[in-house]
């Protein structure tokens, strides 16, 4: 087990990558933390842990409002008495450019970008008081490559990875690495939702997302989990304020 008797939280965990993650680490010997706003869908998740025999809690909250991440920390803390990893994955997905509202653009800031800086702040200080951590971001190949009317989106997960640049080296004197996901077309319930909203069937979205891979297909969550957990444990020991590209080969183009 790589993780083995390490605590972990990780945020936006009811469902696609951050369930797939929270199932992973578990499975590989850690406490988990599953926080997210919807409580039905975390509940799922701490039972699919439960499961396997493995420990989980649920704590609801939403990252852009600091007393809820705060109590994200605190929870873990109270629970286990450490945190050792952090996986910022909670984000919404405002697919719009121009069109975007100043609602769609505050909602966007608020959660992908302060929410994931908030949580930080308060994980990075309790991993300080046991000598480190690490702490995953995950953002996007849409911080890297243009997208049609996306922006509102694109931005933020940009922002995510020059954030991780920057955490990185603030928490490197306290044995803190922090590093960043940018995950390709993955089969989530986010993007069965945009597939259900782009007009077209499932077989023309499936092809015109693949046509863009050098794989040709559309990646599973645990596949991103994957990663996310090579770069949360000690065999990436001396990697951080970097990003893995999990596109499936799309920004090789």
């Amino acid at each position: 087990m790589r993780l083995k008797g390490k605590v972990a939280i990780v945020t936006g965990a009811c469902s696609g990558i951050g369930q797939a993650t929270a199932i992973l680490f578990s499975e590989e010997g850690t406490k988990v933390v599953v926080a997210d706003v919807d409580p039905a869908g975390a509940e799922n998740t701490v039972s699919m842990i439960k499961e396997k025999n493995g420990e989980a809690i649920f704590v609801q909250a939403d990252i852009s409002n600091e007393p809820e991440a705060k109590q994200i920390s605190a929870a873990a803390a109270k629970a286990w008495g450490r945190i050792d990893i952090l996986v910022n994955n909670a984000a919404v997905s405002i697919r719009k450019g121009f069109a975007g509202t100043l609602d769609d653009w505050r909602r966007s800031l608020d959660v992908n970008v302060i929410g994931t800086a908030l949580s930080t702040k308060y994980a990075a200080e309790e991993m300080r008081k046991n000598g480190g951590g690490s702490i995953v971001n995950v953002s996007s190949i849409s911080a890297l490559v243009a997208q049609p009317d996306f922006f509102v989106y694109s931005a933020t997960k940009a922002a995510v990875l020059q954030m991780t640049r920057n955490m990185a080296m603030d928490l490197a004197p306290f044995k803190i690495r922090v590093n960043a996901v940018c995950p390709g077309p993955t089969l989530t319930p986010d993007t069965r939702l945009a597939m259900q909203t782009s007009g077209l069937t499932e077989d023309q979205w499936f092809a015109r997302v693949n046509a863009n891979t050098l794989l040709k297909r559309i990646a599973q969550p645990r596949e991103i989990a994957l990663c996310i957990l090579f770069l949360a444990s000690d065999d990436a020991s001396n990697v951080t304020g970097t990003h893995l590209i999990a596109d499936g080969g799309w920004t090789t183009q």
